[in-house]
């Protein structure tokens, strides 16, 4: 990872990390007057550009296993960047020994999102510090050394955390939380489509959902993670 990469990262961790420290989540909104209507927060203001995700707030959260409130959901997250960074990362190992992504387009996807997904996983371990969970085991069998499998799963691991990503936004209580969230969700939207479109050059590969995403629940994140077999 570049330096510049790792400042980024180091800069968006700590404003996180004090964010944990700081006040509960319940604490910020009477503070700030959300809980009471007073004010437009993150939230109300994501649910005016997302329809759609507008409807999952408050719901759908993961599971208790993974903490409370915002921490619960940062290490939902991380669970996620540590499949996609592991993929990816074994991905670019393989290409290496033997290249099996030989075009233009497809060598600089998967440097870019090797990159991204890395970044992800550093931002978010930083974030929760010695809360977070650890990376799950895991065996991606031939999608990472075929070009076919890996575009496959490549498509269905981007647009799954798309989905998570807008399923979680009106859950976070942080507006520091939500920002980050935003940003890595713009970045996995970027992902799922150019990988889309080197599946299948086609309007709906870029964008499956149409004009507006739909959001996931964590159970059905999980859900679809386990069904791929990749966790051991």
């Amino acid at each position: 990872m570049s330096s510049e990469i790792d400042g980024v990262v180091e800069e968006a961790a700590h404003e996180a990390s004090e964010a944990l420290d700081g006040d509960t989540r319940l604490d910020f909104f009477k503070k700030a007057g959300i809980a009471g209507g007073g004010l437009i927060g993150g939230g109300a203001l994501l649910s005016a550009l997302t329809p759609a995700a507008a409807m999952a707030a408050g719901k759908g959260r993961p599971p208790a296993k993974f903490g409370k409130g915002d921490v619960g959901i940062l290490n939902y997250a991380l669970t996620l960047e540590y499949l996609e960074a592991a993929f990816y990362n074994e991905a670019t190992a393989n290409n290496k020994r033997k290249t099996f992504l030989k075009g233009a387009q497809e060598q600089a996807f998967l440097k870019r999102v090797t990159t991204d997904e890395n970044a992800h996983v550093a931002f978010l371990k930083k974030a929760l510090g010695g809360k977070a969970v650890k990376a799950p085991k895991v065996d991606f069998g031939n999608t990472t050394s075929d070009k076919a499998a890996f575009l496959k799963t490549a498509v269905a691991l981007e647009n799954t955390g798309v989905a998570a990503y807008a399923g979680q936004a009106l859950n976070i209580a942080n507006p520091a939380y939500v920002a980050a969230a935003l940003s890595i969700h713009s970045v996995e939207a970027r992902h799922a489509s150019v990988a889309g479109l080197l599946l299948k050059p086609t309007p709906a590969s870029q964008a499956p959902n149409g004009a507006f995403d739909k959001p996931l629940t964590a159970a059905q994140v999980l859900k679809a993670v386990e069904n791929t077999g990749f966790l051991q």
